[in-house]
């Protein structure tokens, strides 16, 4: 019988940044972030089970919705760079969301938006300016693949 214990690798959080094709002066590298880091939402369902009179129809979405939430630590100065961002164009374009862990490749959105950022307390308890970036995922690529 062979080892049943598995490696259970190492994640390495050093290697979670985001980077923009448009805007690379928006790029995020640890060093920038705050403790909680980087984190990457999916909205919605990537298919949908229709119910049918005897079972269920499949019903792939080609893209769904997602949000990134960005951890800054705002005593930097990459927080002014997105300050200022936010004032002059929220329209971001591509983003890439690389994870911590290399068992995961790259995510890659599209259309992403500025959407928000979290209350800022200013009273010096606090050290992370929380963003939030919205866009579109695509899934589902063999939709396109039409025989």
């Amino acid at each position: 019988m062979s080892n049943p214990l598995i490696s259970q690798g190492t994640l390495n959080r050093i290697l979670a940044g985001v980077v923009f094709s448009s805007f690379p002066q928006l790029n995020i590298i640890s060093g920038f972030l705050g403790k909680e880091g980087i984190s990457f939402a999916m909205e919605g369902n990537a298919s949908q089970l229709i119910p049918t009179m005897t079972g269920a129809v499949t019903s792939p979405e080609p893209y769904v919705m997602v949000t990134a939430t960005i951890h800054m630590v705002k005593t930097q100065g990459m927080a002014a760079v997105y300050q200022n961002q936010f004032n002059t164009n929220t329209s971001l374009g591509g983003m890439t969301v690389v994870p911590d862990s290399v068992a995961f490749l790259p995510f890659s959105a599209q259309s992403c938006v500025l959407e928000s950022f979290n209350e800022l307390p200013f009273n010096g308890t606090q050290a992370e300016f929380v963003v939030k970036i919205k866009g579109v995922y695509p899934i589902n690529s063999a939709l396109f693949l039409v025989a």
